[in-house]
C-alpha cells in the first residue's frame, strides 16, 4: 500500500497532541483497542508517527539497514541540549563509528568499576531523607541520579566545578521538561528574550565550565576509571581523539540519556514497592540469604516491563520507501517501536497490568517483546549502567527503610518532556526498619 498509512484517529493534529501530552496512556491504549497493534497518530510541527508494537514488525524495524530508517533525524529537538555531535542525533556511518568510540566505557567491567562510588552517592542521598512523613521520592531520584553522572560520568570531584555545573545543569533540565522546549518552531528563536534565553545562557556558563574540565583531564595524564577518561582513550579510526566539542555532547547526551530516565524508572519502582509489600519480603530474603541478586534483577526488569519511562522507542524517520510488516512506508514518515504497548499485550505477558518479577525467573526478557532500552543497533548504550545504578539505588534504600504508600490507589503518569513519570511524584512514606537488611554490592 504506497503512500497509504495504517489508520488512526481523525481528530485534528492538535487534538491528538492534547491527548498524547496530556493523558498518554489513556490515549494510546484507547488507540491500540480502536485500530489494533498499528496506528497512524498527527502531533504539532511532527511527522506521521506510526505506532507498531508487534514483535514481529518491531524485529524489522530494528534490523532495517541503516541508510532506510534514521533514528538520529527523529530525536532532532534534543539538539539545543546535546548538540549536533550527539550519538542520539548521528545515523548511518557517523553513528557506527561514534558508537565504536563509546562502547568500551559501559563494558560490564568498566561499570563494575564505578559500583563503589554509585553505592557511596546511594547511601550518603537516601540517609538524608525524611522519615515518617509523605515524601516525593522522584525530585529526590532526581538529585541522586545526576549526583551519581556527575561523579561517575563527568568525574567532577567535591568543590566548585561539580556545584557550579549541578547548579546550571539541574535548570537546564527542568526547562527541557517544559511543553514548550519541544516545539522545534520555538527552537529556532534560541539567543532571543525570554525563558529561551536564559536557557542559553545556562547551557554557555555550563559548556564553558565542561571545556575547562575536559582541557584539565586531557592534560593530567591520570588514572580514572569514569566515563570521561575512557572518552578521553578513545580514538577514531584515522588515530584522531575525540574533539573537545564531540566530547561536551556526548557528556550532555549521558546527562539527558541517564539523568530524568533512570530517576523516573526508580521512582516508578518505589511507587510499586510501597504497593507490593510480598515483593519487598522476597527481595530482603534474596538479601539475607546472600544467595546472588536474581530476584532484585528481576525486579528491575519487570519495573521497565510495567512503566517504561520512554514509551516510543528511538523513533526512525524514513528516508527510502521501507516495508515493514507487510506495509510499505513513504520517506518522511517516523516508525515507532511502542514499548508501552508492547509490555502490556496480554499475548506476550499474562495479566499484564499486574507487578509480578517472577515473570522474568521464568523467562528471560525477549529481545523482541521487551525493549525499555530500544533494540537493535540503536540500544542504549548506558543500560548495563542504568540497571547497576537502580539495583544499588534499591539495595540502599530498602536496607534502612520500609516503604508506605502515602495514599491508596495507583498514581497516574505525568509526561515530563519525552518521559513519563508518577504523577504525585513517587508519593511515599518511609520508615525506619527495626533490623536493617545486611545489604550488600
Amino acid at each position: 500500500m504506497p503512500g497509504a498509512l495504517p489508520p488512526g484517529p481523525r481528530q485534528p493534529s492538535w487534538v491528538q497532541t492534547l491527548g498524547w501530552w496530556a493523558r498518554p496512556i489513556a490515549f494510546l491504549e484507547r488507540c491500540r483497542s480502536r485500530y489494533g497493534k498499528r496506528f497512524t497518530i498527527r502531533l504539532l510541527a511532527a511527522p506521521p508517527f506510526v505506532m507498531l508494537s508487534d514483535p514481529e514488525q518491531i524485529k524489522e524495524l530494528f534490523k532495517a539497514p541503516p541508510e532506510v530508517l534514521h533514528p538520529g533525524e527523529g530525536a532532532r529537538i534534543l539538539e539545543p541540549v546535546v548538540g549536533r555531535n550527539s550519538i542520539l542525533l548521528l545515523d548511518e556511518a557517523a553513528h557506527i563509528e561514534q558508537r565504536k568510540l563509546m562502547l568500551p566505557a559501559f563494558h560490564g567491567e568498566s561499570m563494575e568499576r564505578l559500583s563503589d562510588l554509585m553505592r557511596e552517592v546511594a547511601e550518603r542521598e537516601v540517609a538524608a531523607w525524611p522519615r515518617g512523613e509523605p515524601i516525593q521520592l522522584h525530585p529526590r531520584l532526581q538529585a541522586l541520579t545526576l549526583e551519581v553522572i556527575l561523579r561517575a560520568v563527568f568525574g567532577l570531584d567535591p568543590g566548585r566545578r561539580l556545584d557550579g555545573l549541578r547548579d546550571r545543569l539541574t535548570a537546564i533540565l527542568e526547562f527541557g521538561a517544559r511543553p514548550a522546549s519541544m516545539i522545534p518552531a520555538l527552537q529556532q528563536g534560541l539567543g532571543g528574550r525570554g525563558p529561551w534565553a536564559r536557557f542559553v545562557r545556562l547551557r554557555e556558563e555550563a559548556d564553558a565550565l565542561l571545556f575547562e574540565l575536559i582541557d584539565e583531564r586531557r592534560g593530567d595524564g591520570g588514572d580514572r576509571d569514569d566515563v570521561l577518561a575512557m572518552l578521553l582513550a578513545a580514538h577514531h579510526e584515522d588515530g584522531s581523539p575525540m574533539s573537545p566539542s564531540e566530547l561536551r555532547d556526548e557528556l550532555m547526551t549521558l546527562l539527558v540519556a541517564g539523568h530524568e530516565t533512570t530517576a523516573s524508572e526508580l521512582a516508578w519502582a518505589f511507587e510499586r514497592l510501597a504497593r507490593s509489600p510480598e515483593v519487598v519480603d522476597r527481595l530482603l530474603e534474596e538479601v539475607e540469604a546472600d544467595d546472588g541478586d536474581a530476584y532484585l534483577t528481576a525486579t528491575v526488569q519487570e519495573t521497565l516491563r510495567r512503566r517504561p519511562v520512554l514509551p516510543n522507542a528511538a523513533p526512525r524517520l524514513v528516508k527510502e520507501p521501507a516495508e515493514i510488516g507487510g506495509w510499505t512506508y513513504p520517506p518522511d514518515v517516523c516508525l515507532v517501536a511502542n514499548a508501552y504497548l508492547l509490555h502490556h499485550d496480554p499475548e506476550i505477558y499474562p495479566d499484564p497490568y499486574a507487578f509480578r518479577p517472577e515473570r522474568f525467573l521464568e523467562d528471560p526478557p525477549g529481545t523482541y517483546t521487551w525493549i525499555p532500552f530500544g533494540g537493535g543497533r540503536r540500544r542504549c548504550l548506558g543500560a548495563s549502567f542504568a540497571t547497576l545504578e537502580m539495583k544499588i539505588v534499591l539495595r540502599a534504600v530498602l536496607a534502612v527503610n520500609e516503604l508506605r504508600p502515602d495514599r491508596g490507589g495507583l498514581e497516574l503518569t505525568r509526561r515530563r518532556n519525552i518521559t513519563l513519570s508518577p504523577g504525585r511524584g513517587a508519593s511515599t512514606v518511609l520508615r525506619r526498619r527495626p533490623v536493617a537488611a545486611a545489604v550488600g554490592g
